[in-house]
């Protein structure tokens, strides 16, 4: 069967004439005699007869042709976009000096009979900082004065950490000997159990670290204290803007476990819990790592010294990266830094630019234009005859493959001195694959229309996805009235993903340099006069509780898992919804879809009972059981903990 050949214009003989009528009477309404007899129709229909053979021929273009054409006005492929992942690095034991993990360094998934492993490489240096406990202090919440127990734990005296019933924003001051940006740090305490009151496994504390402006929340990966209820562990995170400060004249890198607002029905501290000893230490370090593979100081060729030259990469596709690509000339004073440019427009003859082809990795120079005159007009530079040219470095690889779920990456492909073990603490996140030419054929038209310009909805939605082609969705909307007026937002979802569909909702918050990488891009293009605003929409979380009846013979576990996954695939901003192309922007949620959901799945004998609640995401309050959710026009749903009972589970 021959492949479908495009419409390019679909108009036809009596559409020709038709339209030539219209503007008969718009341009010339003195000419009133539109019937076959007279000569001017005459002539208009043989000017349609001729039109109608030329869009024949034009449609009988083959496809081959259509793609060059695309590939005339600079349509190209999108590049894949690699996952991004935090890789914590685990020490055997406290080292005395400080550990570095290069840039570059490259871990990977667990290999299996049937599946590869996925390459991640990391981005940024990583100093593992050794650290030991300096100072260690306390305040009340209605009190400004800080009370010093350094001395009482040299003496290995006992004391309150917080108020003899804590309150609120009571706080522990633990200071640390250096301050360590990215690093896992693990304080061993010796506590006696009078924290009573609370429960170990959710305590209302939270563990905070000072960056020189504000207090930034620490991961907790592990509390074995119980809320500081007994001897053991607390294995804090630390941010990245980690800094040594000075509080009350005493110069340290600060940490501080600060007493909570108890949530509704969470108990909370009646008395103090008691310390008698502690020890600080640094266990390992957390940087970036990206799913792509390194490729370092490519050497291209030599230059022959013409304009317009290109140069064939030995692997692809590039991964776009955050600060570009480098290409290297040699010189009499070495290599010199040419620039990656997306075209040659505004190229002058002495500028250093080159263009970067990701798709087919290519790497292109400027060319040379003829002028009228016969002179040849420069688009950019050209390298000496005999020169040598490299890439200083790229990434190659990316794809929807390397969102990866957590804990999946454990192998370290090189030892490092003294690491013991690496860990994702998180699903990794971003990846998306490269276009294919069934969307660059569509998008065509969009680019031949919009040429650089945002004057559309549609010209907003398609230059910001040229700008950030790793993002999942973009919706373009009017800001508003009366001030307002005149604004356009741009309503960007990140591809945010997981295996079993459950999302964080700090996933659904695109990367800074993404908002502003689009917002860059749009400023260029925009209307003058135009405000553009670049920022995540508005979610709002649904919470589902069904009762589900097994068939006989089903696992009501199995069931129980299916039927939560199926929910929070259905109610997902980016793959879900009825077309599973993610949930539709504004459309409201029906209790009966969760009936069809819940009954479609294979060991679902009855839907019992279903329950749709409003929730939001960020407090976790809920809302009343309703039988429809209305969503704001522009607004998408996001799962927030799912509840199914299955009888028999």
């Amino acid at each position: 069967m021959a492949l479908p050949v495009p419409n390019l214009d679909d108009r036809r003989f009596q559409d020709l004439v038709d339209d030539a009528k219209r503007l008969v009477q718009q341009k010339c309404p003195e000419w009133t005699d539109h019937n076959v007899s007279d000569p001017g129709v005459t002539l208009i229909e043989t000017f349609a007869w001729m039109t109608d053979q030329v869009l024949y021929r034009l449609n009988r273009v083959p496809e081959r042709n259509y793609i060059k054409f695309l590939e005339l006005i600079g349509v190209r492929l999108f590049p894949p976009t690699a996952a991004r992942v935090a890789i914590t690095f685990w020490l055997a034991g406290p080292q005395a000096a400080a550990i570095h993990i290069r840039p570059g360094t490259q871990v990977a998934t667990l290999r299996t009979d049937s599946d590869e492993a996925i390459l991640f490489t990391t981005v940024g240096d990583l100093p593992i900082v050794p650290c030991s406990l300096s100072l260690l202090a306390s305040s009340l919440a209605n009190e400004k004065e800080i009370r010093d127990h350094t001395e009482a734990l040299a003496a290995k005296t006992s004391f309150f950490c917080f108020d003899k019933v804590p309150k609120p924003n009571d706080v522990l001051l633990v200071g640390l000997s250096e301050a360590v940006p990215a690093c896992a740090v693990t304080l061993r305490f010796k506590c006696d159990i009078e924290g009573v009151g609370v429960d170990p496994e959710n305590p209302p504390l939270v563990w905070e670290a000072w960056d020189g402006y504000a207090w930034a929340r620490c991961d907790v990966d592990r509390d074995g204290t119980g809320g500081l209820n007994r001897d053991g562990d607390v294995v804090l995170h630390i941010p990245k803007s980690h800094t040594v400060s000075v509080i009350q004249q005493q110069r340290a890198g600060w940490l501080r476990a600060r007493v909570l607002k108890p949530e509704p029905d969470q108990p909370t501290y009646s008395a103090s819990p008691i310390i008698k000893g502690l020890t600080a230490f640094t266990t390992g370090g957390t940087t970036d790592a990206v799913n792509a593979e390194l490729v370092e100081n490519e050497i291209l060729g030599a230059s022959e010294g013409v304009p317009g030259q290109r140069f064939a990469l030995k692997h692809r596709p590039v991964v776009p990266g955050g600060s570009g690509a480098v290409l290297e000339v040699s010189g009499v004073d070495g290599w010199q830094e040419w620039k990656q440019v997306q075209d040659f427009v505004d190229s002058k003859p002495q500028d250093h630019h080159f263009v970067l082809d990701a798709v087919s990795g290519e790497v292109a120079l400027g060319p040379g234009v003829r002028e009228p005159d016969g002179a040849l007009r420069y688009y950019g530079a050209v390298p000496a005859k005999g020169v040598r040219l490299r890439l200083r470095s790229y990434l190659i690889g990316g794809g929807r493959k390397g969102n990866v779920a957590r804990n999946t990456i454990s192998v370290l492909k090189s030892s490092i001195p003294y690491v013991a073990r690496i860990q994702n603490r998180r699903a990794a996140e971003g990846g998306v694959d490269g276009e294919d030419i069934a969307n660059a054929k569509e998008r065509g038209p969009i680019v031949l229309r919009t040429r650089d310009r945002a004057v559309t909805m549609e010209d907003y939605e398609h230059l910001a996805r040229e700008a950030a082609p790793e993002v999942a969705r973009v919706r373009c909307v009017t800001a508003g009235d009366g001030a307002d007026a005149g604004g356009v937002r741009i309503l960007v979802v990140p591809a945010a993903g997981s295996s079993d569909g459950r999302l964080r909702f700090e996933q659904l918050v695109p990367a800074e340099e993404t908002l502003q990488r689009i917002s860059r891009r749009l400023g260029e293009s925009r209307v003058i006069g135009t405000r553009v605003l670049v920022e995540p929409p508005v979610y709002r979380g649904v919470t589902v509780v069904a009762k589900l009846r097994p068939r006989a013979g089903a696992d009501p576990t199995r069931l129980q898992t299916d039927a939560l996954d199926a929910l929070y695939h259905y109610f997902h901003p980016v793959s879900g919804g009825p077309d599973r192309n993610g949930w539709p922007f504004g459309r409201p949620v029906h209790v009966g879809e969760v009936y069809s959901v819940l009954q479609g799945l294979r060991g679902t004998e009855l839907v019992e009972d279903a329950r749709l609640f409003g929730a939001d995401p960020v407090t976790g309050q809920r809302g009343q059981a309703v039988q429809r959710l209305v969503i704001e026009p522009h607004a998408l749903v996001f799962s927030y903990e799912h509840q199914v009972l299955v009888e028999g589970a």
